[in-house]
């Protein structure tokens, strides 16, 4: 079992600068491995994880136990939460990804110039990846699993709510290298809970850190970006809007808002706001709200609307840009299409944002002026996962615009370099 430790802020750093030592070393061996290498570590993690379930399972107890005593809120103790089936999709989604094409040394692009170069765009590991994360004992194989497959090493930082959760998966990552004979540091777990240990990762540890993911809550991604020496692939809120347009079907919005909201309200594909069309509040507005209500959902909405549905709550002004991460959506009625998108560029955090529509023109617009990561037309936000996007499994989604943006899964954790062939060119 980890625990929270009181070590001295040189210990912390003489602790981390290890770790980072020896990320360094095995990220070297891991850049030249071989797909059959790679994917036999894998296949290994993924048996080792299915022969621990009751070595995790007893983990994740003490975990819940722990997150009850500290009044975490459900959508927290849900994110925590592992049990049998949980704990099997890990170990599929680790062999998922060991089904994926191997994404190091594919050519990208490939072109020959007027005097005789032949340049080509090949595909490299980014060398050593920090992840640091909050309460899903899941990403600690997501994340472990993706670098490995990309040739990276990884430094892993879970939460304190899911540490002894965490060791148990790490341990059976660790079985897996060691199986397939990679260097055990290629997938490290930071073992203290001290966030001077965050920091320190923060700071690069002297260089041997490329790139720094965090999934988390709004708190942990600030920190991170305000605080980090090297490249950050982040999102800092999932704000996710539904638009019903005028020319929606009436029961495929009911289906698909219920679903974007209701089936795990605590994931950051989960809708935050619906917005419906002026045009159709008569028809559709009234069964989208009883279907959420039905399912346990908290409406809050605009004045209008409460006059309506007396069921619904008055919505201030921050709830348009709140990340419930709960039970709970804002609700508004706007004028057609161009007010959706008003709306949207105003509260949106740029993650994902879906329309329901039938008129190929509205769907037009909406893809063309909304800028956010992922979008969707006539399917549900909580599609905004790199599982449901055939990556086998992801990070994080990221939102910003530079190398990697949306799901970040293997060729995101990936980089770039040259290799230009000659015959004796020189340049005059």
């Amino acid at each position: 079992m980890l625990t929270q430790t009181n070590k001295s802020t040189q210990e912390i750093e003489s602790l981390m600068a290890t770790i980072g030592q020896n990320a360094k070393a095995a990220s070297g061996p891991l850049s030249i491995a071989s797909a059959q290498q790679k994917n036999d570590a894998l296949a290994a993690m993924s048996d080792a994880v299915l022969k621990n379930i009751d070595v995790i399972l007893s983990a994740n107890e003490l975990d819940m136990k722990n997150g009850l005593e500290a009044n975490l809120s459900p959508a927290m103790l849900d994110r925590l939460k592992l049990d049998k089936e949980r704990i099997e999709a890990i170990a599929e989604g680790i062999q998922s990804i060991s089904k994926l094409a191997d994404p190091i040394g594919e050519v990208i692009a490939q072109w020959d110039r007027p005097n005789g170069l032949n340049i080509e765009r090949v595909r490299t590991p980014l060398g050593v990846i920090g992840v640091i994360y909050e309460s899903r004992p899941n990403v600690t194989a997501d994340a472990g699993a993706l670098c490995l497959k990309a040739g990276n090493a990884v430094i892993l930082r879970g939460g304190s709510d899911s540490v002894n959760s965490s060791r148990a998966i790490h341990a059976c990552l660790v079985s897996g290298l060691k199986q397939a004979g990679l260097p055990e540091h290629a997938i490290q777990l930071v073992p203290t809970t001290d966030r001077a240990a965050v920091g320190e990762l923060l700071k690069g540890l002297g260089g041997c850190v490329d790139v720094i993911v965090p999934r988390g809550g709004k708190s942990l991604v600030g920190r991170v970006q305000t605080e980090a020496r090297v490249p950050v692939f982040a999102h800092l809120e999932g704000i996710c809007h539904i638009y019903v347009d005028g020319s929606a079907d009436l029961q495929m919005a009911v289906d698909v808002v219920t679903n974007a909201k209701m089936r795990r309200t605590g994931i950051c594909g989960s809708a935050e706001t619906l917005l419906v069309d002026r045009q159709v509040a008569a028809s559709h507005l009234i069964p989208i709200l009883k279907s959420l209500k039905e399912k346990g959902c908290e409406i809050r909405a605009t004045e209008e609307i409460c006059i309506a549905y007396p069921d619904a709550v008055l919505a201030k002004e921050e709830d348009w840009a709140t990340e419930y991460l709960d039970a709970i959506i804002s609700v508004k009625i706007v004028d057609g299409i161009s007010g959706a998108l008003a709306h949207i560029q105003k509260h949106s955090s740029a993650h994902t944002e879906a329309v329901i529509a039938e008129d190929e023109h509205v769907v037009a617009r909406f893809f063309n002026e909304v800028d956010s990561a992922i979008l969707l037309h006539n399917a549900s936000t909580q599609f905004a996962d790199g599982g449901e996007f055939g990556m086998g499994a992801e990070i994080g989604i990221a939102t910003g615009k530079m190398h990697a943006r949306g799901p970040v899964g293997v060729e995101q954790l990936t980089s770039f370099k040259y290799r230009v062939h000659g015959t004796g060119q020189i340049r005059t």
